[in-house]
């Protein structure tokens, strides 16, 4: 039965995604980019509704009264990455734009990757390390002086449940260059959508969103240190299953 679930959610995305991109790419010739934005929310509430009625994945959020409040208050959220539901999950929760910083190639992917062309986000050439980071930085705090938040995923890939990637530095970098404060947010997405995976489990998925952390002062690396320490310990706690115990 979880196949077949799967593969409706499959394709309520591929024929929902090919109208809502074109109309992302008509709109943005005369629409604003913010109103382009949410537009693509639109259709990311989609995916995620789509989730809930056709494959039984709830989401329970806690830690709303950690996000920074104002119109122009300014983080850079950094997300346990476990899947692709997060990607598509977080801009629906959040009340601000976010602009996640991604791989240029993800531009090119037929009508996904147009709209997100469309989008004032940050891509980046990976194998240009020094010009990716300083671009980062400029967009960066052009985005959050507007009220954009910056969203990263520090272990840089989709990690498998229960297990824990290399945490990079970039996104402490990104607030400590700019003035900002991190917010760690954890995900256990993977209990219901696993890492490369075709079949998806009905449950529910806790997103716990952490203290905001200063970055003034600090240190790239222990900073980070600190927002892993974080984010893991609370994965532990949302998660115990999929942790071996002491």
């Amino acid at each position: 039965m979880s196949w077949i679930r799967s593969a409706l959610h499959l394709l309520w995305m591929a024929l929902t995604v090919v109208p809502w991109a074109l109309a992302v790419l008509l709109a943005s010739l005369f629409a604003s980019s913010t109103t382009v934005y949410w537009m693509c929310v639109g259709w990311l509430r989609c995916a995620v509704s789509g989730a809930r009625v056709l494959l039984g994945i709830e989401v329970r959020v806690s830690g709303w009264e950690h996000l920074p409040q104002g119109q122009t208050s300014p983080a850079v959220l950094l997300v346990k990455h476990q899947s692709t539901f997060e990607t598509f999950l977080m801009p629906t929760l959040m009340p601000h734009p976010l602009a996640y910083v991604f791989k240029k190639e993800l531009l090119y992917v037929p009508f996904f990757g147009w709209a997100m062309g469309r989008l004032d986000m940050i891509h980046i050439d990976r194998s240009k390390r020094a010009e990716a980071f300083a671009k980062v930085v400029q967009q960066g705090r052009r985005l959050m002086e507007q009220g954009v938040w910056v969203i990263m995923f520090p272990e840089g890939t989709r990690i498998e449940r229960g297990q824990q990637g290399t945490y990079k530095t970039g996104g402490t970098r990104l607030a400590i260059e700019c003035g900002v404060p991190v917010i760690p947010i954890a995900v256990s997405s993977a209990k219901c959508w696993p890492r490369k995976a075709l079949i998806k489990r009905p449950g529910v998925v806790d997103v716990s969103i952490g203290p905001p952390i200063d970055s003034l002062g600090r240190k790239p690396e222990e900073l980070m240190r600190e927002v892993e320490v974080w984010i893991e310990t609370e994965m532990r706690r949302l998660d115990p299953q999929a942790y071996p115990q002491p």
